[in-house]
């Protein structure tokens, strides 16, 4: 598990760039944090890094954003409105899971759980997959903990 500390909205979209540019066809990153952590943030970044030409933003009201164009095709889902597994379940967003590009989970543990052992006890089996926690530490600095589980 790796920490690194942001401490500004620009540090965020960076690490996310940064993460874009290394990323590979398969990735699933679910992302958990409160309102206003820096989600949407991070995914600003991963796109870039995709060298993904549309705007980005947060996908709440339709569930899924589709980019292409970029070297890989970024599929930005947003569960907030989605409370039970059932419910996201009945979306249809498995799919999503093995990804013909990278895709994006704002609100992961809704669906997948929070930690390695719900992961691991899981039913979905997930490839590639980048676990992230966002926590508040001040009004621009943010605590970004992450781990990789798969290939």
């Amino acid at each position: 598990m790796a920490t690194c500390i942001s401490h500004s909205p620009a540090e965020t979209e960076a690490l996310g760039e940064d993460w874009g540019r290394a990323a590979h066809r398969g990735l699933v990153i679910g992302l958990s944090g409160d309102l206003g952590a820096g989600k949407t943030q991070l995914v600003k970044g991963l796109a870039r890094g995709l060298a993904t030409p549309a705007r980005v933003h947060s996908p709440t009201f339709t569930l899924v954003n589709i980019y292409a164009g970029g070297r890989l095709v970024l599929f930005h889902l947003d569960l907030y409105r989605l409370e039970t597994v059932e419910q996201i379940s009945a979306a249809g967003l498995e799919e999503y899971l093995r990804p013909e590009g990278v895709t994006v989970i704002e609100w992961a543990e809704r669906w997948l759980g929070s930690g390695s052992a719900s992961l691991s006890q899981g039913t979905i089996a997930l490839d590639k997959y980048r676990q992230v926690r966002i926590d508040l530490l001040g009004e621009t600095e943010r605590s970004i903990t992450y781990e990789d589980f798969g290939a």
